[in-house]
């Protein structure tokens, strides 16, 4: 849905601000899809996805006087969806066993160049890496976190970080390279 010529984001968040349901039912929809991406990447499944965002959108309104005009929106948003996202998955991570990381071993970089992926080819690769990996990759890889923010936010070290991602990427390449020969 796009806001009406009369009505900007501006507006919208001012009237939040202020209380307004009507205002904020434009603001859930005018931000729905961009929230739905962003909470896509970190999610198992649709379902998990929009319970993610359901769960921003409370924070947002619950937060939106905190909002300050300095920063865009949909930056303060992304990072209220990012954050959401990441609280359920550490929720799911604790009770899944974790390897010991003290015995890793290295991963090499055979990297190949996959040309015909669109984006729900990776996003269906991605789905089948471990919970703790995909999280790891998107915060890495697609957020911008540095494996020190990403280790106190998930409550781990940042080599163990490093260790996730290295092995999320050669899962990565193991699906892509099976992936490759299946179409072959």
């Amino acid at each position: 849905m796009h806001l009406r010529q009369s009505v900007t984001e501006d507006e919208i968040v001012s009237k939040c601000k202020a209380g307004s349901l009507k205002h904020q039912e434009l603001l859930y929809k005018h931000f729905y899809g961009y929230a739905m991406g962003i909470s896509a990447r970190y999610s198992i499944n649709t379902d998990d996805a929009l319970e993610v965002v359901n769960d921003a959108f409370i924070k947002v309104f619950n937060a939106i006087n905190t909002y300050h005009t300095d920063k865009p929106f949909r930056a303060w948003l992304r990072t209220i969806v990012v954050n959401t996202a990441i609280d359920r998955r550490r929720k799911e991570l604790k009770h899944l066993a974790n390897t010991d990381l003290d015995n890793a071993i290295g991963v090499g970089n055979r990297a190949t160049v996959i040309d015909n992926l669109n984006v729900q080819d990776i996003l269906k690769l991605m789905k089948q890496l471990p919970h703790m990996q995909l999280t790891i990759f998107n915060m890495y890889e697609i957020d911008g976190y540095n494996h020190d923010e990403i280790g106190k936010i998930l409550n781990l070290p940042a080599s163990s970080s490093r260790v996730y991602l290295s092995r999320a990427k050669e899962k990565l390449r193991q699906l892509l390279t099976t992936e490759t020969q299946s179409h072959e």
